[in-house]
């Protein structure tokens, strides 16, 4: 028989476990097995897992239970950075599940800053920020984190590819010497190797599972060729063809993000928007929507990343990145616990030359498939004659709308305040 460690055997508090048990989580997975003996002992610690293995648990189990024991000194004793806010909410709302929830402050752009330095002015053990809002509020000194104990980076190489380095290295700084530092990523990029040479000391590296880039090999790789109002109808091809239980739709910026929204949503299909140019109320209804029972949801590739949302079927790349460690990123969130995974994108005859070279940065086949359109023209070609601006999709050059997505600090322009 085989054994299965459970968290009583890990030599956690009763108070965690128990708080654990209410949430129906009794035995630790692979990267908690690893990571938390070494983070409750105080290391400096980079832990590569890909997104959905339990990274977060991970770090907040052995964390908070060393916040529990030891008292307080009405200083802020844990830091996360995480690179946007929706991910930020997502690690607060499994902290409330082992502390107190008046404990755990979340800040980020895009909500009210006076509501939450009044939070900061009640106290608090643990504040998720992204890093401008962070930043914001250590300026205007409604956030002290001169005495922090605990310094967690989330999502890392989401943060790096972002742009959040110097972000990320400011906060670093007005930190503590003594903190301990966790490094949570999927992949490790040579900033983040750099980054821990410099900041951490004598790090150890966890490495758990196969990273995104192994990972999606088991997925299945295709892409049709078209361009300009031709996308529409290959993507209505696609959607008939394949009839896809839940897709995340990307695209490069928000003007287009609404375009297919309003023209998917026309057609009669469940289609859920979310982008940075949205409140960020509606963000999370989309998010709560998507999760419950929508199909599509249209989404700029920093509006969706770093999520964990189960069940999706197919990525369906709008707009290929001309990144590979982008398209890697985005195809991860399909082929989870097991199941079948597809990716479809759609690159114009010039675009050819990236599927070449994400097949050999992924070394991936792609497979080129071909649909029948001819059903879909009409209704595009209808579609777009009743909008005054028609945008990219219609020849019409406009340059407005790229969704950069940073919550930045320090001078440069915050699209989400």
């Amino acid at each position: 028989m085989v054994f299965k460690l459970k968290f009583e055997d890990m030599k956690l508090s009763k108070d965690i476990v128990n708080s654990l048990n209410a949430i129906n989580i009794y035995e630790p997975t692979d990267v908690q097995i690893e990571s938390i003996p070494r983070i409750a002992a105080g290391k400096d610690v980079i832990v590569r897992a890909k997104t959905g293995t339990g990274k977060t648990l991970a770090v907040l189990i052995p964390i908070i239970q060393k916040i529990k024991e030891s008292k307080g000194h009405g200083n802020i004793r844990l830091l996360i950075l995480a690179p946007t806010r929706e991910l930020a909410l997502q690690i607060s709302g499994v902290a409330m599940k082992l502390v107190n929830r008046d404990r755990v402050i979340t800040v980020y752009g895009g909500s009210s800053i006076s509501v939450q330095m009044r939070a900061l002015r009640s106290g608090a053990d643990i504040v998720i920020g992204t890093p401008g809002r962070t930043i914001d509020l250590i300026e205007r000194k409604a956030l002290i984190i001169d005495a922090v104990e605990y310094f967690v980076i989330d999502e890392a190489d989401i943060m790096m590819d972002m742009g959040f380095i110097e972000d990320v290295e400011y906060i670093l700084d007005l930190t503590p010497t003594t903190k301990q530092t966790v490094i949570l990523s999927a992949t490790i990029p040579r900033e983040i190797i750099d980054l821990s040479q410099k900041r951490l000391k004598k790090p150890e590296f966890i490495s758990v599972g196969k990273s995104e880039e192994v990972t999606v090999k088991k997925i299945k790789h295709v892409y049709g060729t078209a361009a300009g109002t031709k996308k529409f109808h290959l993507l209505l091809a696609y959607i008939e063809k394949y009839n896809p239980e839940k897709a995340i739709i990307f695209l490069q910026t928000k003007r287009e993000s609404d375009i297919l929204h309003n023209f998917l949503v026309k057609q009669g299909f469940d289609a859920i928007l979310m982008h940075g140019g949205l409140t960020q109320a509606k963000r999370m209804k989309s998010l709560s929507r998507f999760r419950k029972n929508a199909r599509f949801l249209i989404a700029t590739n920093v509006a969706a990343r770093g999520l964990d949302i189960a069940g999706i079927s197919d990525i369906i790349n709008f707009d290929i990145p001309d990144n590979p460690n982008v398209y890697v990123h985005r195809v991860g969130r399909t082929a989870r616990m097991g199941k079948d995974g597809r990716a479809f994108s759609i690159v114009s005859r010039e675009q050819i030359g990236i599927i070449k070279d994400i097949e050999y940065e992924a070394n991936i086949k792609m497979e080129k498939i071909f649909l029948e359109t001819r059903d879909y023209e009409q209704i595009a070609v209808d579609f777009h004659l009743r909008r005054t601006t028609v945008g990219r999709f219609g020849g019409t050059q406009h340059s407005t709308g790229r969704d950069t997505g940073r919550d930045t600090g320090r001078g440069r322009e915050r699209s989400d305040k």
